[in-house]
């Protein structure tokens, strides 16, 4: 217990720093960061033509962002598909078929990595680092992008102070935030934490596979193949990009991409250092330190209520393998070098976020323990991934406030700014879709048993179909493996849900905080809704509950909650 306790605070302190080096690295007005990086920034902006002076509205920013999104998938699919005509591929790996191709290239562009593919065997080494590797730095870099926008939105824009009621909003400039964060924020902690897992240990060349021989021959195997490559950037960026994925198949539980404990603890920093930062961050950035204080309240409030079950769970024996051993703690699907606690602790944060990587098997948790990885990715704004969380946070802040109105007889209203009609049909689409996608794909799945693709009959089985389609809309990219999912019913389906749960949580968002931008501000009185308060937060808390899983729990009790039950009942 006492490691996890250390790794939090280690978390939280190393985040504290870095946000407020965000909050300088990405402020609208001038800083001591920009002597370092503005130099070369304006040579960038002078080579790809961009103004940085322009702002932009909330439809600007959004057409920004769909069509950059859409050139990169373009070059991204093709490089995919075409990969054993490209450089770099000195394994000589052949072309993906068009339907893996496509899952893996949304899965990568939604900043998701759900992979349906062994990494090792079926990407070279070029669609790794100009395919993957390109995604994995500029996606979050877009996701915070967006949410520096809602941010600004919610407090009229950078044109604020001289805009009148109606006009159009300046939210920023798309493409300089997007700059701002790869350069600043993204590649400098990239290169960092490659270096340091490189001197653990994980492999960083451009020399094919290696050919060994077994030091043990009495499994009969003369010749072993290893696939190694450039992995140590990749998986430095997976994991501070909130990407998750990784660059072999069992990802982060391979020793090759996870060492040894330090590199573990480095890496497990590393998920959620930038959400968490981004909430110390937006303090500073919107001159709110009470909002700040709130978020990270409510957030917390979520982790470590996940957190403490979990643990907990993976410390019990295997209910399944009851009386069959000595009791101990669940070690099945874990790495002896990591153990139950860290694995657990892994579990959970990384379903907080959307990193979706693994170094346990999440099929192999005890039900409690897959009920908060699934809980944790069902709610998605608990630190969240970069950006997103954020942004999908004050989406139920917006609910919040528009019921807390209700309750206490005033128009809904937040910063002075009224929630009307329009607003509140926007934040409905976004609240409805969630369960309407999730449920509708896990009963037409579970329906049609030869597309299914389950290992296991019966609850667990429930539980795989329903988390791989939770991980797709929330971004996450773990999975319950055991699931046959690599098929075209399911790189299809999951394509669909991986780009709803990306575009629309990030766009229609965008463009409510545009519309309440340009609303008048109405002065505050002694019946003004104060939501930066220990009471508002406790009405945050109970809507979130109430949006995420209390709607999902009947199919959570045909799951996770069932699996327990009956597990528990046999012995």
């Amino acid at each position: 217990m006492w490691e996890v306790i250390v790794t939090l605070a280690v978390i939280v302190a190393a985040a504290w720093a870095l946000g407020r080096y965000m909050s300088a690295a990405l402020s609208d007005t001038p800083s001591r960061v920009d002597r370092v990086f503005a130099p070369v920034e304006k040579i960038f902006y002078r080579l790809s033509g961009i103004n940085a002076n322009y702002g932009m509205s909330w439809q600007g920013i959004a057409k920004a962002f769909i069509v950059s999104n859409l050139v990169l998938a373009v070059i991204v699919q093709a490089i995919f598909m075409l990969q054993h005509w490209l450089p770099l591929n000195p394994d000589n790996i052949q072309g993906m078929p068009w339907d893996l191709a496509l899952h893996t290239m949304i899965s990568f562009l939604t900043n998701t990595n759900q992979q349906h593919y062994s990494g090792q065997a079926q990407l070279s080494y070029f669609s790794q680092l100009a395919g993957v590797v390109t995604l994995q730095v500029i996606t979050p870099a877009m996701g915070l992008a967006i949410a520096l926008a809602v941010l600004r939105g919610l407090f009229g824009g950078r044109n604020a102070a001289t805009a009148k009621e109606g006009q159009v909003r300046d939210l920023g400039n798309f493409y300089v935030d997007t700059v701002r964060v790869t350069g600043r924020i993204l590649l400098p902690l990239m290169l960092v934490l490659s270096l340091l897992l490189t001197w653990q240990g994980v492999p960083s060349t451009f020399d094919g596979a290696k050919q060994i021989t077994p030091v043990d021959a009495s499994a009969g195997v003369k010749e072993q193949i290893i696939p190694v490559g450039p992995v140590a950037p990749m998986v430095a960026i997976k994991q501070l990009g909130t990407n998750g994925g990784g660059w072999y198949g069992p990802n982060s539980a391979v020793p090759l991409e996870n060492p040894t404990p330090l590199s573990n603890l480095l890496q497990l920093v590393s998920i959620i250092l930038i959400p968490m930062a981004i909430v110390f961050m937006m303090g500073r950035f919107t001159r709110r330190p009470k909002l700040s204080l709130l978020t990270f309240a409510v957030m917390a409030f979520f982790s470590l209520a996940f957190i403490g079950p979990a643990v907990w769970s993976e410390s019990q024996p295997n209910i399944a393998a009851e009386g069959l051993a000595a009791a101990q703690p669940n070690m099945e699907g874990k790495e002896q070098r990591f153990g139950p606690n860290a694995s657990a602790l892994w579990s959970t944060i990384t379903t907080q976020t959307s990193n979706g990587s693994v170094n346990a098997m999440h099929d192999s948790l005890n039900p409690v323990a897959g009920l908060v990885a699934i809980s944790g990715m069902l709610i998605n704004g608990v630190w969240g991934g970069i950006g997103c969380g954020l942004v999908n946070f004050l989406v139920y802040l917006l609910v919040a406030v528009f019921l807390s109105g209700l309750m206490i007889g005033r128009s809904p209203e937040i910063y002075g700014r009224k929630l009307e009609v329009g607003e509140i049909r926007l934040l409905s689409v976004l609240v409805l879709l969630q369960p309407v996608i999730l449920l509708a794909a896990t009963a037409v799945t579970l329906s049609i048993p030869s597309i299914t693709g389950s290992s296991n009959p019966g609850f667990h089985g429930v539980s795989q179909v329903f988390y791989e389609f939770s991980s797709a809309f929330a971004n996450n990219g773990s999975g319950f493996e055991g699931l046959g999912d690599a098929t075209k019913w399911w790189n299809l389906s999951c394509s669909v849900v991986l780009l709803l749960g990306r575009y629309a949580c990030l766009i229609i968002p965008l463009a409510v905080v545009g519309r309440l931008a340009m609303k008048r501000v109405a002065p505050t009185t002694s019946g003004t809704l104060d939501i930066e308060t220990p009471t508002f937060a406790v009405m945050l808390i109970a809507v979130i509950v109430l949006l995420t899983l209390l709607c999902f729990l009947p199919v959570l009790v045909l799951g996770p909650v069932g699996e327990a039950l009956s597990l528990t009942a046999t012995i």
